[in-house]
């Protein structure tokens, strides 16, 4: 026998063990169960609920407790008589099937049994406690009957005792109280026919209508008192009120006051018809709503009452704020005309003034309309208040604005003044500009220069000649003198470069005598020589005669030129002290 071979007998010895091993275990477990399932079949003989069921018997049930009872009864004997029976053959069968290892069956077996032992425990169970109920029935129904009927007597005393806080309601109070006294009758005819279940229904009933009765007697309470009294005087006294404030000439034409009560008092009949039928929602949704309308006429009426202390104070004071306004708008447009004649208004001022005008005088007109209604009582205060409320801040934004518009044309004048100084200056400013670079007595001067020059004077005559026609603009001036004076600034600039360009040529021309047996600086100074004699290009030449001397001594001409500055800057400070 090969070693493969032996390994497979042993494989198959082992399983041989194993599954036999597995079979007996699974036998005693099987035998466990059944154990454990005669056991409770054994509970399931309740003493107990025999003894209960001869209890009940002799209580002699009538109606649903009977049926209840003889159901119960019913399915308890089925499991005594037939079910533990049947449980017993399963268990039995169960263990002769186990016994002879014919474990599938077996298991199927203890299967039924267990199913039909729960069944059984349930029905017991069950059976148990209907019994225990129906004994407890007849005490509790007692120990409630006589706990309600307390309850009853007590609701029952109170309302016949305030009878009068439920005078709408009372009548179906009274029906509500007889219903009840009536179940209490048939609570007792139910009892004394052994028909427990039944009772204890009625009871419920009754306590539901009790506790119903006790939460809804305050809300009850208040309805009547707010339909009999409250809204009532609250009417009256709105009635009264709002005709004192027609003699007062007050008007309301926000809501028809006098309708609104009428309809009110339609909806307090309404609420009174719902209440003594007791269906309380609806009584309470329209007392709400009759609630909510009288307090929306309070405010409306104390609206009014607050409004007119405003109205009758400022009533004067707003009159002579729109006569004043009135009479300075009618100034600032006469004076802007006036303004206008020898200055051109170039943003409006003159419409804007007069706009303005317009709607002073248009606020004057609603302001006189508003005063003739409060006279004729045909002014609603309220409205009047918010309106004047809103004009008085509309006049303080249309003052403020006509302010700035007279102090931005007052102005012009100043404006005036300085355009003609400043045309004064700039003339002296260009006069001394060319005379210093006259009195340099050069060859000549640059095209440059003289056509700056020309601009500049052209541009101070132009301007000039606007500031004395009759009427000016003097925005547009205002603008030219900024760019006159940018010109000036340049040809300032150019003039100082001309002059300094001068000098240093000169400078640079004598400094470069020492050279004048270098070819190129022969060169270069009779190149700079015509263009500062001849072109008046003296930048171009002092280019031309410094280049070449850096060329020939690196250095010099810088230091030239740093000689010359330091020497004009220290000059220009003995000269301004």
């Amino acid at each position: 026998m090969s070693s493969a071979q032996s390994i497979i007998i042993i494989l198959i010895i082992v399983l041989i063990i194993a599954l036999v091993a597995a079979a007996v275990i699974i036998n005693k477990y099987f035998n466990h169960q059944i154990a454990q399932i005669d056991q409770a079949s054994e509970q399931l003989n309740d003493i107990t609920a025999k003894e209960n069921i001869s209890r009940l018997e002799k209580m002699g049930l009538a109606g649903k407790s009977l049926a209840t009872f003889e159901e119960s009864k019913s399915a308890y004997q089925e499991v005594e008589t037939k079910q533990i029976g049947e449980l017993q053959h399963l268990l039995e069968q169960a263990a002769e099937t186990n016994a002879k290892y014919n474990l599938l069956k077996a298991r199927r077996i203890i299967k039924q049994a267990e199913e039909l032992a729960q069944s059984a425990q349930e029905t017991v169970d069950k059976s148990k406690t209907t019994f225990n109920e129906l004994l407890e029935s007849n005490r509790d129904n007692k120990i409630q009957y006589a706990s309600l009927l307390k309850d009853y007597q007590q609701q029952r005393k109170q309302i016949l005792a305030n009878s009068f806080n439920y005078e709408q309601s009372l009548t179906q109070l009274e029906n509500d109280l007889a219903l009840i006294e009536g179940q209490f009758d048939t609570v007792k005819n139910l009892s004394a026919q052994g028909d427990h279940v039944e009772a204890k229904r009625v009871l419920d009933e009754i306590k539901e209508k009790i506790t119903s009765l006790k939460k809804s007697l305050p809300d009850i309470q208040k309805y009547e008192q707010d339909l009999r009294t409250i809204f009532g005087e609250q009417l009256d006294e709105i009635t009264h009120t709002y005709k004192k404030m027609l003699k007062d000439k007050y008007r309301i034409e926000e809501v028809d006051v006098l309708e609104t009560i009428k309809q009110l008092r339609e909806k307090i009949e309404e609420s009174r018809a719902d209440l003594s039928k007791l269906e309380l929602d609806k009584v309470k949704k329209i007392n709400d709503a009759i609630n909510e309308r009288i307090d929306g006429l309070y405010d409306i009426l104390t609206k009014e009452f607050k409004a007119r202390p405003f109205v009758d104070k400022n009533q004067d004071k707003i009159l002579k704020v729109l006569s004043h306004m009135s009479t300075n708008s009618a100034k600032l447009v006469a004076k802007l005309e006036h303004i206008d004649e020898s200055y051109e208004l170039n943003h409006g001022e003159l419409q804007e003034a007069k706009e303005l005008e317009s709607r002073v005088n248009h606020l004057n007109v609603d302001f006189g309309s508003d005063c003739q209604k409060l006279a004729d009582g045909k002014g609603v205060y309220s409205d009047t208040e918010s309106k004047w409320l809103a004009m008085l801040q509309e006049l303080e934004q249309i003052d403020n604005r006509q302010k700035k518009i007279s102090k931005d044309v007052d102005g012009l004048f100043d404006a005036e003044e300085i355009a003609n100084d400043s045309i004064d200056h700039f003339k002296q400013d260009v006069s001394l500009i060319y005379r210093r670079v006259e009195r340099r007595q050069l060859p000549g001067k640059p095209e440059s220069f003289v056509q700056m020059y020309t601009l500049v004077v052209n541009e101070i005559s132009k301007t000039s000649e606007e500031l004395n026609q009759v009427r000016i603009n003097l925005e547009k001036i205002s603008q030219e003198l900024i760019q006159i004076q940018e010109d000036i600034d340049r040809l300032q600039k150019e003039a100082d470069e001309i002059l300094s360009s001068a000098d240093l040529v000169e400078l640079t021309m004598q400094y470069s005598n020492k050279y004048l047996n270098n070819a190129e600086i022969k060169r270069a100074r009779k190149q700079a020589y015509d263009l500062y004699q001849n072109k008046f290009e003296y930048k171009e030449a002092l280019d031309t005669i410094a280049t070449a001397l850096e060329k020939v001594e690196p250095g010099s001409y810088q230091r030239i030129e740093k000689e010359y500055y330091d020497e004009k800057k220290k000059n220009d400070e003995d000269t301004n002290n």
